[in-house]
């Protein structure tokens, strides 16, 4: 599971050959794709040694500037860059993968150039500072997942000369706790000695995960609530149960009308996403649901993928719009066969986010005790009736056995 990688590295320059536009960073692609047999496979797309920028431009205050690398067999990405008075953001990353490169795309059904466009979520930055974020961020997109780690961009640079103040993103803040491993189970093995044996001890369980608060902002106004303690359960090789630690998780995302994403990175090893969308039930009733959920577990060190998963195929935690929806006991959503994700305490709201707080809650069946008060009350009647009618025998054979001596 651990795959090459290779730092990309691009100085454009203007036309007096003064530096205008400058990136360095690490990106990996996961990409699932559809094979002659009607299957899909899931494929790994690295960046190769050799890396052109071609097209790449400075941009000005009337023109946007544009990253643009091409690499592999017909493979490439590309990201604009707009500017105000006084910042400068990324705006659209466009991203080209090409299902003729049969090293890649074994056996793929489509062949071809294949291109989708997702909105960058970089906040702005001050012109003359420099964009660095070294922990992970990613992008789910109609199956692919675009992954980038140890970024460090500036665009608009002035005079030629880089900035040398940083606007670092929000996982690199220095008032994020500290990166710490996550919570695996102890795995147990049997040993021998022929000493003495050793002393039988059980495992240790894995305690529940904490409980983390999670939101989205669209401009200034909160447009996603999380509340919910998170854990995995991997089963790839040998059980592991892993703990994501809200204090080192940082949340990102989108929200929309319609569609929903809340992206959680828990300490540049854990990413998983959430994707909620909104159905008509009837012509006047809207709910909301959970649709696709996708786990990948990455190597701490070098940003390798370790493990991937996802399923599009949710129907779950659905309510009402404009409510929330919540479950305080656990529930497991099923990835594959290999992945389950137990949640705790959850309590969610992806869209219709008031005043920052959550909207009257929906509560799941597991939470729902009214079921109990026909059952506890059908249980008592059938004890009295069944008491009343061993007490009619009891009587019954006393009045015989007295009628019986006269």
């Amino acid at each position: 599971g651990f795959f090459q990688s290779y730092a990309v590295e691009v100085d454009v320059k203007d036309a007096s050959n003064a530096t205008c536009l400058y990136a360095k960073w690490m990106m990996r692609f996961l990409i699932k794709y559809e094979t002659n047999s009607s299957d899909y496979k899931s494929a790994t797309l690295n960046l190769s040694s050799s890396v052109t920028h071609n097209g790449s431009v400075c941009g000005n205050d009337t023109q946007a500037a544009l990253l643009a690398v091409q690499f592999g067999e017909g493979h490439s990405w590309s990201i604009n860059f707009t500017k105000s008075n006084e910042t400068y953001q990324g705006d659209f990353i466009t991203f080209t993968y090409n299902t003729n490169d049969t090293a890649v795309f074994p056996d793929a059904k489509r062949k071809g150039p294949i291109t989708i466009v997702v909105k960058d979520t970089m906040r702005p930055v001050e012109l003359n500072n420099i964009f660095v974020c070294h922990n992970t961020d990613f992008f789910e997109a109609e199956n692919v997942t675009q992954i980038f780690w140890n970024v460090t961009v500036q665009a608009f640079v002035q005079n030629g000369t880089i900035g040398k103040k940083e606007s670092r993103c929000r996982a690199d803040t220095p008032t994020s706790a500290p990166t710490v491993p996550p919570t695996i189970a102890n795995v147990t093995t049997a040993s021998t000695t022929t000493l003495s044996p050793a002393p039988t001890t059980a495992p240790k369980p894995v305690e529940n995960p904490d409980t983390g608060n999670y939101s989205l902002k669209s401009g200034n106004k909160t447009c996603l609530l999380a509340t919910v303690g998170l854990q995995l359960n991997v089963s790839q090789n040998k059980p592991l149960l892993i703990n994501v630690n809200p204090k080192t998780t940082t949340a990102d995302g989108a929200c929309g009308n319609t569609t929903a994403t809340l992206k959680l990175n828990d300490g540049n090893s854990t990413l998983i996403g959430f994707t909620f969308v909104v159905k008509n039930s009837s012509a006047s009733v809207q709910k909301f649901y959970l649709k696709e959920v996708n786990v990948t577990l990455l190597n701490r060190l070098n940003g390798s993928v370790i493990s991937h998963a996802d399923n599009n195929n949710f129907s779950e935690w659905d309510a009402f719009l404009g409510s929330s929806y919540m479950c305080r006991k656990e529930q497991t959503l099923a990835i594959n066969e290999d992945f389950q994700i137990h949640t705790f305490n959850l309590w969610i709201q992806p869209f219709l986010v008031k005043a920052d707080t959550f909207s009257t809650a929906q509560e799941c069946s597991l939470d729902d005790d009214s079921i109990l008060i026909p059952i506890v009350v059908s249980a008592a009647l059938a004890g009295l009736i069944a008491i009343i009618v061993v007490a009619y025998v009891v009587g019954r054979r006393k009045s015989y056995a007295g009628y019986q001596t006269l």
